[in-house]
């Protein structure tokens, strides 16, 4: 079966949807041309020359990363810089790039998700819910076709809460129309009012697929002109935001939790806040993440894993939980098995899915 880059991009925005990036951001496709074949995938954390030369010497022709490329407008491409050598190499040798960032830091089963299962978490839940992601559909049906219709819905992404899914409530009512001259209403004749029977239906729906999930319920709705409500929401969406916390199965003394996460992790250094513990319940969030320790605090954490902090940062806590700072890349580093186990399950056997050997992380430790 042949699989172009839009099919992988499709897939990948079906996993990390587009609309969950932060507005500052540039997911999706850097670069390359959509209806190209894919012949291999090579997997990276950052896209750089150097990536792009193992991707052809290992039979890739698509690049999928974490850290887009193209983060700030480019106005020329004459190779002053490594963003714009990185593009021209990519162009030259026919190699796709595809970013899936902040996207896929805000879905329940990214990134920071990863990094709290490597350090042992369970019970897991998003630190810091999104608002106003979620609408609400309402339709009115006749009661024999209702449940055609919520399953459209259903198919469509709507009626998911949490880890229950064809969620919908539904009310018994009375619906009154008259049919106009020229309609061929389902019920009733033109020119004549008409009673019947009907439920109103209602789903929870993810905003972004709202156009999907209108589209379903015309086709599966027996009436000619469908009536409908959508609303808009304030409800956090509890499956998508930033950070991820978590407790482990037993609590641990301040040096035993530093411990692990050196060991864990891998990282030769941990920078961290004074604390006297123990430690048991844990925040987590892969990469720049000194944005959300005051959540961290609020949600009752005793330590707070993230990277990239700064100085001054580091008193924000004020002795109220363990703050420590593993590194940008130590933090997001076994991104590339999500990309990996994703890509691999839905691409079975149609192209090899290849983590990148080469070394991108610009930071170095000398001890």
């Amino acid at each position: 079966m042949s699989v172009t880059v839009h099919a992988l991009a499709r897939a990948l925005e079906e996993w990390a949807p587009l609309p969950y990036q932060e507005s500052y951001d540039n997911a999706g496709l850097q670069c390359g041309d959509p209806t190209m074949l894919v012949q291999g995938v090579l997997i990276a954390l950052d896209c750089t020359p150097a990536v792009i030369d193992e991707a052809v010497r290992r039979g890739c022709n698509v690049v999928v990363v974490h850290h887009p490329v193209i983060f700030q407008p480019l106005k020329r491409l004459t190779g002053a810089t490594e963003v714009e050598r990185t593009i021209m190499r990519a162009l030259r040798y026919e190699v796709a790039v595809y970013a899936a960032h902040t996207n896929l830091d805000n879905v329940r089963h990214g990134v920071s998700r990863h990094l709290a299962e490597k350090l042992g978490l369970s019970q897991l839940r998003v630190l810091d819910p999104k608002p106003g992601l979620l609408g609400k559909l309402i339709t009115y049906v006749p009661p024999a076709h209702a449940e055609a219709v919520l399953q459209a819905l259903y198919a469509a992404g709507a009626g998911q809460v949490g880890d229950y899914h064809d969620c919908s409530f539904r009310l018994a009512g009375t619906g009154t129309f008259t049919p106009g001259p020229g309609t061929s209403p389902a019920i009733g004749r033109p020119n004549q009012p008409e009673t019947v029977a009907e439920q109103r239906v209602e789903v929870l729906l993810p905003l972004h697929r709202q156009a999907a999930a209108l589209r379903a319920l015309r086709q599966a709705h027996p009436y000619e002109e469908v009536a409908y409500e959508l609303i808009k929401l304030e409800n956090q969406h509890q499956e998508v935001g930033s950070g991820m916390i978590g407790e482990l199965a037993e609590a641990l003394p301040v040096a035993e939790f530093l411990a692990r996460l050196r060991q864990r992790l891998g990282v030769p250094v941990v920078k961290h806040t004074a604390f006297a513990g123990p430690i048991r319940k844990v925040a987590v969030c892969g990469g720049a993440g000194s944005f959300l320790t005051r959540k961290a605090v609020a949600a009752g954490a005793d330590a707070y894993v993230t990277g990239d902090i700064k100085y001054h940062e580091f008193f924000a806590p004020e002795g109220r939980l363990l703050l420590c700072d593993v590194g940008h890349y130590e933090s997001e580093q076994y991104t590339g098995e999500l990309f990996q186990a994703l890509l691999t399950e839905k691409f079975s056997r149609t192209f090899a899915v290849l983590l990148a050997e080469t070394p991108t992380n610009p930071v170095r430790y000398d001890f």
